[in-house]
């Protein structure tokens, strides 16, 4: 990025509903996804990013062939798919209206009998599906009875700034977050559908801390809402530590941050430039005492 350029990014917490065959329950997700985007856009945000599963994140005792009881192959017939479809339409025609993007958690329907995968969106400023990220590391509940993974990282800018995405149990992989520095992204969104821990501070906030401040890039993680007291949404600068954060009451939420890289931060490119063989030439691969281990 320049030395002057700025983007203001929403990052959200709302509440998962974790029943797809109820369409009343897709439909509340639906209005609560697109009142924190007309909220985004008072305040004036160019991007709007959601939780994994914020339109829904199916429960996997709910999909259950075997369940309620027991975890076995999802019955994704169960998907009331016409009323999904219907809400992120109009989620999008909202973002054209408005004209901001939205990165938003939902489930992209396959050609069956393959599962689906689970998905962000990446909703244009002018209504239309940019692109999709697609989970790749996935649980062994998801990978076993539930969802098909994803093949590729991506990217997409808006007015000059790059966002990398990242899904679920994604920030535990040190290796995605290094892939989307190699990118060159500004930005890594990551969402997530939990988990909840009595932790004061949720491990999937922590790692995403360390990401940022390993990588020199922001971090945006966007939560449950029904996780805020233990890890509420919020975002990381490059440097590791939370610019703003939801509040922890467990309630519907957005806060923005504006994303910026400082000109003058020489941390990211020096680490680009120690991974690239500048130490080989220093090597002491001819020196005795190099070799010499089992002495003083």
């Amino acid at each position: 990025m320049s030395e002057t350029r700025t983007l203001r990014l929403a990052v959200a917490q709302t509440h998962l509903r974790q029943d797809p065959g109820d369409g009343d329950e897709l439909r509340e997700s639906g209005r609560d996804v697109r009142a924190v985007v007309r909220e985004a856009h008072r305040a004036g945000a160019r991007v709007a990013h959601f939780p994994e599963g914020a339109m829904c994140s199916p429960h996997k005792h709910v999909m259950s062939a075997d369940g309620p009881d027991q975890v076995g192959p999802a019955r994704w017939d169960r998907f009331d798919w016409e009323v999904h479809r219907r809400e992120l339409a109009a989620t999008a025609a909202l973002a054209g209206e408005l004209g901001i993007w939205v990165v938003l958690g939902a489930v992209h329907r396959l050609t069956g009998p393959r599962r689906p995968h689970n998905s962000l969106y990446v909703i244009s400023d002018r209504g239309r599906v940019a692109t999709r990220y697609d989970e790749r590391l996935l649980s062994n509940t998801k990978i076993t009875h539930m969802y098909t993974p994803g093949a590729a990282p991506i990217t997409f800018e808006v007015d000059g700034v790059r966002f990398g995405l990242a899904l679920g149990m994604e920030v535990h992989f040190p290796e995605v977050f290094l892939e989307y520095e190699r990118l060159d992204v500004d930005c890594v969104l990551f969402s997530t559908a939990g988990p909840g821990t009595a932790d004061v501070d949720d491990v999937f906030a922590l790692e995403a801390r360390a990401h940022a401040a390993n990588n020199g890039y922001w971090v945006s993680c966007s939560a449950p809402a029904q996780d805020a007291v233990n890890a509420p949404s919020g975002v990381v600068s490059p440097d590791g530590r939370w610019v703003v954060r939801c509040p922890r009451e467990g309630v519907r939420a957005m806060v923005v941050a504006d994303l910026g890289r400082d000109p003058d931060d020489l941390a990211r490119p020096w680490r680009r430039t120690a991974r690239s063989g500048v130490y080989d030439p220093h090597l002491a691969h001819d020196d005795a005492r190099s070799a010499d281990r089992g002495a003083f």
